[in-house]
């Protein structure tokens, strides 16, 4: 069991290589992907259960004594990132449906490996866990509503439709997964060990099957795709800070928010866009998720090696 548990938390741990090798391999070799076509959405369920069983709700109790912050956080979410992917949508040549695929990916929730990139990188862990938390819990409402309002402009936007996905996605199996965190017993440190190695795997599968249906049109829009993932993603990072430190935040809680910020759970995006959308609209979700946890996992590292001040006390696993 000991060496199982050790494989678990080195899949965990080497989230960013997985997905990209996935990535790779889907576009040598999509055959060996394609086979995900029917399955992807349970896949991205798993990752919510996942959440769902390491989720600690003790950890949040002293950050929601101040709501006011954690409120300011998840409204910057909500309207920064679709602001800018709106904007990269209206200023790059990409057809309707690739542009969608931006606004899907800028209007969803904060990615919860976003947790431990705080961690690693110094930030304000509590803070940070309690945003992602939020903010996914609003998805069901905020994400299609926001995704109608601006990406209507391209396309019919199916809003009821993608909010039964995200309940059913999100939600059901978060859930799921807190109820049954309450049973485990002795045995949830087990279950804490497998669940991130679980969702690592499952959101590669997820993005290597949207590169898979791709691969065809990444020779077409793949260069303006991946030019505007890049803007993308550093815009929100700027932002984040930007704006945290005219919040008057300190200098933990403006990294956090710029992490929070930047990272998309594109998880999420792709899922959405492949069951609602043509293959095209996962592409910039699938290629947002490569490189948003490249970027946060080499900018930590950087902070580590600067000697930035870190929390004694992780906020849990990388999902």
């Amino acid at each position: 069991m000991k060496a199982v548990i050790a494989l678990c938390r080195f899949i965990a741990n080497q989230l960013a290589p997985i997905t990209l090798l996935g990535a790779v391999a889907a576009y040598l070799y999509p055959p060996l992907f394609m086979v995900f076509r029917e399955s992807f959405l349970w896949f991205f369920a798993a990752t919510m259960f996942a959440l769902g069983v390491v989720l600690e709700a003790d950890e949040l109790q002293d950050t929601l004594r101040r709501p006011g912050r954690i409120g300011l956080g998840v409204l910057t979410q909500y309207t920064v990132m679709p602001v800018l992917g709106f904007a990269v949508a209206m200023l790059s040549p990409l057809p309707p449906a690739v542009a969608v695929g931006f606004i899907i990916v800028a209007c969803a929730p904060g990615a919860m490996a976003s947790n431990v990139i705080v961690y690693l990188a110094g930030g304000a862990v509590a803070f940070s866990v309690a945003m992602t938390t939020v903010a996914t819990f609003l998805s069901p409402l905020l994400t299609p509503a926001l995704v109608k309002l601006l990406g209507g402009v391209f396309l019919e936007i199916p809003f009821w439709p993608m909010m039964k996905t995200i309940l059913l996605t999100v939600v059901l199996p978060l859930g799921a997964g807190m109820l049954l965190r309450r049973y485990l017993g002795r045995h949830l440190d087990v279950a804490r060990s497998l669940a991130p190695a679980v969702a690592a795997l499952a959101i590669a599968i997820i993005c290597s099957y949207a590169v898979a249906a791709n691969q065809s049109r990444i020779a077409e829009v793949g260069g303006w795709v991946i030019a505007m993932v890049v803007l993308l993603n550093a815009a929100g990072y700027f932002a984040g800070w930007g704006l945290a430190r005219m919040y008057g935040f300190d200098s933990h809680h403006r990294l956090t928010l710029a992490i929070e910020i930047g990272m998309q759970n594109a998880g999420l995006g792709v899922a959405l866009a492949l069951k609602h959308f043509a293959p095209e609209t996962a592409l910039p979700g699938a290629l947002f998720a490569v490189w948003c946890i490249l970027t946060a996992a080499g900018a930590s590292a950087w902070l580590r090696k600067h000697h930035l001040e870190t929390p004694a006390k992780a906020a849990g696993p990388l999902i």
